[in-house]
């Protein structure tokens, strides 16, 4: 492995560290359904402000080119994703579910990020890569089925939600890497996020909190603003850059061990059997799915050139 994609691997498992604690913050700052706190729809709009605030800062101080006029329909289709889908999604989920039970759904993402990545760069990964991503994700429907107490084999609509939440997280995932491949990384997310802002800004005055609420919240608010919402994503877009997308994406499969590890102590969540040998065995695919080859782009129509030699 070239030492540019290991160094890829690293800054996407800092990002990883950073947005293992997203659900648990989320949760924090929605509360629960007997003492509920901010709504879902501010603290997804809420943090694309104060992000979208600093990210102007930014720009500004580094003096950041305007993006070209083919890099609007990305950011736009990066904003869909990473600042409007998943924060909404998950912020709405996030206070029916507990963030240990949320973190296991997590495990669906790498393969959608790979899946998302592979036909935006026209990856080859092998049959060997994509068993293991969709073993990996078949093991987190099954968890996703088997706890919902319904009785039942189904999903519970929390559980729908998150799923989807992770769709949208791939596709921004997605085009905000490739993106990075001639933008700087932490330009991707700031320009999305200043997109956005006619939106969000205006979404979050009507949806602001107008009752006191617990310092928790502001500060599970704060962290998925400031980090999960931005620093994060200068670490893991410039992993996807240099790593690739379709690999650099199985890392994630790391997340849900860590957002159980962080749920724990913060929220006082309990981790029972079943969580936790699924998260294992859904985090065990990791460590054999990133041995399995990815072949590069345009790599199988070199081959038969060689065979026109006169």
């Amino acid at each position: 492995m070239r030492s540019q994609e290991i160094t890829g691997l690293w800054l996407g498992l800092l990002g990883v560290v950073i947005f293992a604690l997203t659900l648990p913050m989320t949760r924090l700052a929605v509360g629960t359904p007997d003492a509920p706190q901010m709504s879902g729809a501010f603290i997804a709009v809420g943090r694309a402000v104060v992000a979208a605030g600093l990210s102007a800062i930014l720009l500004l101080a580094t003096r950041a080119r305007f993006p070209d006029r083919r890099d609007w329909w990305p950011l736009a289709v990066t904003a869909g994703g990473v600042v409007f889908g998943f924060p909404l999604l998950t912020s709405i989920a996030m206070r029916h579910v507990e963030a240990v039970h949320a973190s296991v759904i997590v495990g669906v993402l790498p393969l959608a990020t790979a899946a998302v990545g592979a036909w935006l760069h026209r990856q080859r990964p092998s049959p060997g890569f994509w068993a293991c991503a969709l073993l990996g994700s078949a093991l987190v429907v099954a968890f996703a089925v088997l706890s919902s107490g319904a009785g039942g084999l189904s999903i519970q609509p929390a559980d729908a939600l998150l799923l989807a939440a992770m769709a949208c997280a791939a596709i921004g995932y997605g085009y905000g890497g490739r993106l990075s491949q001639h933008m700087r990384a932490e330009h991707v997310i700031c320009w999305a996020l200043v997109l956005a802002l006619p939106i969000t800004l205006p979404w979050a005055w009507v949806t602001r909190p107008q009752t006191a609420l617990q310092d928790s919240s502001w500060w599970g608010f704060g962290y998925v603003a400031v980090f999960s919402m931005w620093l994060g994503f200068f670490a893991w877009y410039r992993g996807l850059a240099l790593g690739g997308t379709v690999r650099v994406s199985q890392v994630q499969l790391l997340q849900p061990v860590l957002g159980m590890l962080f749920a724990v102590p913060l929220l006082g969540e309990r981790l029972d059997s079943l969580t936790l040998g699924f998260a294992v065995a859904v985090i065990a695919t990791v460590f054999v799915g990133k041995r399995m080859p990815v072949g590069a782009a345009g790599s199988r129509q070199q081959q038969p050139c060689k065979r026109k030699a006169p």
